[in-house]
């Protein structure tokens, strides 16, 4: 192969950014269509909500507007007696036209059937909407998100990033960070090696990348580095294309200890040295634990000179997929036990 030949380095960098922009033009594109779609469910399910509450409509009228509408539209579906039911809701949940207009209108109606049922508190729902548009997550996605309480764990990862790292770039990297990760799709025991650990997330990539967020790109796992003679060799290195930076990862079995910090600061320096691009952010270092003391790691990375993140992992979910939802809600509970006490 000549010269002319030969991929450049920073290849597999710019085919992972092409990617991204490619599917998000698609999700545009998509969504342009769909706009109409929200508006006009949004619609009808106001003017069904204002008829139920002004002139007493029950389902009877619901399901005698469905087969009405069925008949002149047969073409068209969407006007079951459900979906006319999920308007309501969704015109009852949301009553203000503006943010339907400039936000929901930028996600698909089955993201919105999703919010309806699965997340019952009004600003969790926001908080899912806007990550939805920022990372253009499909119905799935939105789901596993949802089911693994993204919204608990988002930047919550012990960190120095405000002391190593300018602002806006810190801010943009601790949200990156999650604590705990749940790779309940390993299939693993809780004994597992780390070596065994890190096969396990390497067979099931797609997944453990779903888990860690949007914009990193798989780079390598075991990468050698060759430092003063001697090899040394990273468990996982990504890149970020947000935060334009590497992102190194290192798995342990066990609890944080200080140690890990300095054993990543070194690993940090070196990417840096060899690794980085001049254009590229600094490299940023995550530690996943099995375990961690918040008070111990943040003394860790108190005065290290690199950005670098602890977080803890769960390899298995706290309850079983089949009763994942069908538990009483703290709320529920609570107003169970007050009847009770009545």
């Amino acid at each position: 192969m000549g010269l002319s030949d030969a991929l450049p380095e920073d290849y597999p960098t710019f085919l992972a950014a092409l990617k991204v922009r490619i599917r998000q033009a698609q999700t545009r594109a998509i969504l342009s269509v769909n706009r109409e779609l929200i508006l006009l469910y949004w619609q009808i399910g106001r003017e069904i909500m204002e008829r139920q509450e002004q002139e007493g409509w029950g389902s009877k009228v619901i399901d005698r507007l469905s087969d009405d509408l069925r008949k002149e539209f047969p073409e068209v579906r969407g006007f079951s007696p459900r979906n006319l039911k999920y308007m309501r809701s969704f015109a009852e949940a949301w009553p203000d036209p503006e943010f339907v207009q400039e936000v929901l209108a930028q996600i698909t109606w089955y993201h919105a059937i999703t919010l309806l049922d699965k997340v019952k508190d009004q600003m969790a729902r926001e908080w899912y909407i806007q990550r939805t548009i920022a990372n253009g997550w499909s119905r799935n996605v939105l789901v596993h998100q949802i089911e693994s309480g993204l919204i608990r764990r988002e930047g919550r990862a012990v960190t120095n990033f405000s002391s190593a790292l300018p602002a806006p770039q810190s801010d943009l990297a601790r949200s990156v960070l999650k604590d705990p990760y749940i790779f309940d799709f390993l299939g693993i025991g809780e004994d597992a090696a780390e070596r065994e650990l890190e096969r396990a997330l390497i067979e099931h990539i797609r997944d453990f990348l779903l888990e860690l967020g949007v914009g990193f790109a798989f780079i390598g796992n075991q990468y050698r580095l060759s430092i003063g003679g001697r090899e040394f060799s990273i468990d996982l290195l990504f890149y970020h294309l947000k935060l334009r930076s590497y992102v190194v990862i290192e798995l342990k079995i066990g609890e944080f200890i200080p140690e890990y910090a300095g054993k990543m600061n070194f690993y940090l320096s070196a990417v840096d040295d060899l690794l980085r691009h001049p254009d590229d952010s600094p490299s940023i270092g995550i530690i996943l634990c099995k375990s961690q003391n918040r008070i111990i790691a943040e003394y860790a990375l108190r005065d290290m000179e690199k950005p670098i993140g602890v977080a803890g992992y769960e390899l298995t979910t706290h309850l079983p997929e089949d009763l994942r939802g069908r538990l009483p809600t703290v709320d529920e509970l609570e107003e169970e036990l007050g009847r009770r006490e009545g």
